[in-house]
């Protein structure tokens, strides 16, 4: 494979299919906004099947479709820190510290408002509902996501009992193997295409378990098994996994479904609340 992903395809051109072809002229003319799709995404966008990407992903010696984005992303343009140039606010190393804080603040604002903006009330009073009724919650997430999953358990478990966080992905497969459809989990995967999440999640749509999944792709793999999908703004790139932008949408997410819970039974959540509040204020100096 050539040193550049993109000379790599140029090399290749000739021997593709038609539908590779059809493919690779979409990377080529959108070569940053690919970096953001799902697979699923672009294949809609190219008018061809998954398959095809996968197939075109390993003829350029590449993994899969992750590892594709992300040599794509190398390819394109990247900070001296190995951010992607084409990021809204890009920080560079000739950055001041001051300069550095209104680039993160303009970055986090703006996941924030496209994150309210695809806001939706019917899947937000969904998941809400479907929290309130649950017996048990079950908190998943895995890599960057697992600290989002880790963050409402601590949130949720402030008013209710009955959230549960598990981190490793053997244990999640166990536990919902063992779950109904009186439980619920809420899944959190920016992506929303990993394999593990997808296990999981495939024994969850046998057991009849109701799945949240918060996701920035609501046509991703993971999509397909959830009950209600739940949007997050923030166009992350693959150099730019796990960042903080795409966590603040996120923790937007879980607030709205905190306080929407909590609506449901205020007494019970405020003396809940109450009770947790007191239990921490002993351990403070």
């Amino acid at each position: 494979m050539a040193d550049n992903i993109l000379d790599s395809i140029t090399e290749q051109y000739h021997s593709l299919t038609k539908s590779g072809k059809k493919l690779a002229d979409y990377v080529f003319s959108h070569t940053a906004e690919t970096q953001y799709l799902s697979i699923t995404s672009l294949a809609e966008n190219c008018d061809v099947s998954e398959a095809t990407i996968t197939r075109f992903c390993r003829g350029l010696g590449l993994s899969g479709y992750n590892a594709f984005k992300l040599a794509l992303a190398q390819a394109d343009r990247t900070t001296d820190l190995g951010d992607s140039g084409n990021s809204a606010e890009p920080v560079s190393s000739e950055d001041s510290i001051a300069t550095i804080a209104a680039k993160v603040h303009a970055a986090n604002i703006i996941s924030l408002n496209e994150s309210y903006e695809l806001f939706d009330e019917k899947t937000m009073t969904q998941a809400v509902s479907i929290l309130s009724k649950a017996r048990r919650i079950y908190c998943f997430g895995q890599g960057g996501s697992m600290v989002m999953a880790m963050e409402a358990w601590a949130r949720f478990s402030t008013a209710a009992p009955n959230f549960i966080h598990i981190s490793d992905s053997h244990m999640q497969a166990s536990a919902v193997s063992l779950a109904d459809s009186k439980d619920a989990i809420l899944f959190f995967s920016y992506s929303g295409s990993t394999k593990d999440m997808c296990d999981t999640l495939s024994i969850a749509s046998q057991r009849g378990v109701p799945v949240i999944l918060v996701t920035h792709f609501p046509k991703s793999t993971g999509a397909e098994f959830a009950t209600v999908v739940l949007q997050c703004g923030c166009n992350e790139s693959p150099l730019q996994s796990g960042s903080v932008a795409a966590k603040v949408g996120q923790l937007f997410l879980i607030d709205c479904m905190f306080y929407g819970f909590c609506c449901h039974k205020p007494e019970a959540r405020s003396a809940a609340r109450s009770a947790t509040a007191h239990a921490i204020a002993n351990k403070l100096l």
